[in-house]
């Protein structure tokens, strides 16, 4: 089921700037229960994004009420995704003196990944494409995701489950699809997002529960050598969860007792989060 700006329609104009120009930001939510989780974080951020880019935000129970009338379509759990563009314009960069934005919210079925992905880890590769160095737009979600793409396009091997992105100075920074966390020492690391990547949602959390529960966990720049010499590795993002890292190429990992730590007091909030907003 899709709504565009509150209608029951699968077209947009071509004129829209989000085809035109990747101008919009996007949200992919994990619906349970018929429940969006996380949703008012969700909208922080995509708000945040919003200001970032200079596109007037929607109002948020417009966007809370177009969901629940998803939700109610959906299956248990399924998969929320939400997009806002700069709407239409005129051939050429300048957007229109006054901005229309359009809002695009759509219902997906929840991937089938194997619970395994989640207990006993997956399988890596480094990509050889890189993460592109712009303060402007580190950090959000923004539409422009073609970085990822051309990544994501490097393999075919279905027993390789995500690839892990650098910058352009060779920093690792995430994963195609997921933010990247270390384990060394029982401290836990993670690169700071403030040249490139995506803030995802659970990375916060993460950051988060880790400073609830007093473990040390640090924001730093960090090498591939050093990612190679850890001790755990794990990745999230909104609709996986957490899954550890067993292999990166040909170097093989253990999924850790930090990472399995971090797993329950993620699911722990979410129950408390779901439980409070029923």
């Amino acid at each position: 089921m899709l709504l565009v700006n509150g209608e029951p329609r699968e077209t947009l104009p071509v004129s829209d700037r989000g085809l035109q120009y990747g101008d919009g930001l996007f949200e992919t939510i994990e619906i349970k229960g018929r429940q969006p989780v996380f949703f008012d974080r969700h909208l922080k951020r995509l708000e945040a994004g919003c200001g970032r880019l200079a596109i007037p935000f929607p109002a948020p129970e417009i966007l809370a009420e177009e969901a629940e009338i998803l939700c109610k379509h959906s299956l248990a759990e399924a998969v929320l995704k939400i997009i806002v563009t700069s709407g239409s314009g005129g051939r050429g960069y300048r957007r229109p003196e006054t901005i229309q934005a359009t809002r695009i919210l759509s219902l997906h079925p929840y991937p089938d990944y194997p619970n395994s992905f989640s207990t006993e880890g997956i399988n890596t590769r480094i990509c050889k494409n890189r993460l592109g160095i712009n303060p402007a737009l580190a950090g959000i979600k923004h539409l422009n995701r073609l970085e990822q793409v051309l990544a994501r396009a490097e393999w075919t091997d279905q027993t390789i489950h995500e690839g892990i992105m650098l910058d352009s100075v060779g920093h690792v920074i995430e994963g195609t699809m997921t933010n990247l966390f270390y384990v060394k020492d029982h401290a836990v690391y993670t690169a700071p997002l403030g040249q490139s990547g995506i803030a995802g949602i659970v990375r916060g959390l993460i950051m988060q529960l880790a400073e609830q529960h007093q473990l040390a966990l640090y924001e730093r720049s960090y090498s591939l050598e050093q990612l190679l010499s850890a001790d755990e590795i794990f990745v999230c993002n909104s609709i996986i969860g957490i899954w550890p890292v067993k292999q990166i190429d040909q170097t093989v990992f253990k999924p850790g007792p930090i990472t399995r730590k971090i797993r329950q007091w993620l699911a722990d909030y979410k129950q408390e989060t779901l439980r409070s907003e029923q």
